[in-house]
């Protein structure tokens, strides 16, 4: 490995340690700019951590900030309700602008180097999820173009993860992200359930052949117990209904 691939992943860890992820997403690119084949598992997750930790800030902030939206909107007249609105105009283009920037570094070099069925469920799951955080928010057309795009890329990453164990936690993942679009973005309750439940099924009946405390198995483990709890809100909110 050459020293500049070293300095790299280095200081992306650093980088990591000092929560500054859009300098961590800086170094992996550029790492990832002098490699001619696929990262490998270790490599792929600090890229996934820096992409999410990138954008998760401006996720937290647009909640915020829709919050007090809703908050103004109640009154009859309001001073704020403008600015408020000019501001999250301005923090949706900047995460739309991020989110678009790791779906194209996705098309562009990782699919194209993906290996294994592993990795390019990985990276399409990546697509789902990315264009799944634009249709939180988005409108119109945009949140219809994200949308087909993120429910192409789950069902592609699906079709895909049917070669990975029921109990590979990159699989879960999926279906955990899968069953959460349907129920915030299409507000499909039924088939986000049923998404939810069939995973868990599977999961359930392989996790008696494992150590659950094994540190190799905790992501599973930690993965089937969030959609146990995802179903089970789930379901009580229908309930409530």
């Amino acid at each position: 490995m050459s020293a500049k691939y070293e300095k790299n992943i280095y200081l992306a860890m650093l980088a990591e340690q000092c929560n500054r992820f859009e300098e961590m997403v800086t170094f992996l690119e550029e790492m990832l700019s002098t490699r001619d084949k696929d990262l490998n598992s270790d490599e792929r997750n600090l890229l996934s951590i820096a992409y999410k930790n990138s954008v998760s800030s401006r996720r937290t902030a647009l909640r915020t900030i829709t919050a007090y939206e809703t908050k103004e909107k109640k009154k009859e007249t309001s001073t704020f309700l403008p600015y408020i609105q000019e501001y999250k105009k301005k923090v949706e283009e900047e995460l739309t602008t991020k989110c678009k920037n790791v779906i194209k570094m996705i098309d562009s070099q990782l699919l194209k180097k993906a290996e294994d069925d592993e990795a390019k469920v990985f990276y399409i799951k990546m697509k789902g999820d990315y264009n799944r955080y634009i249709a939180e928010y988005a409108t119109d057309e945009l949140k219809t173009q994200v949308s087909d795009d993120a429910l192409n890329a789950y069902n592609e990453a699906s079709s895909i993860a049917k070669s990975l164990g029921v109990l590979n936690p990159i699989a879960l993942g999926l279906a955990l992200n899968f069953s959460v679009f349907y129920y915030e973005v299409k507000n499909d309750h039924d088939t986000a359930c049923k998404i939810a439940q069939e995973a868990i099924d599977k999961a359930d009946k392989e996790l008696p052949n494992i150590d659950e405390d094994a540190e190799e198995n905790r992501d599973t483990v930690s993965i089937v117990n969030l959609l146990k709890e995802n179903l089970e809100m789930w379901k009580s909110e229908t309930e409530e209904q």
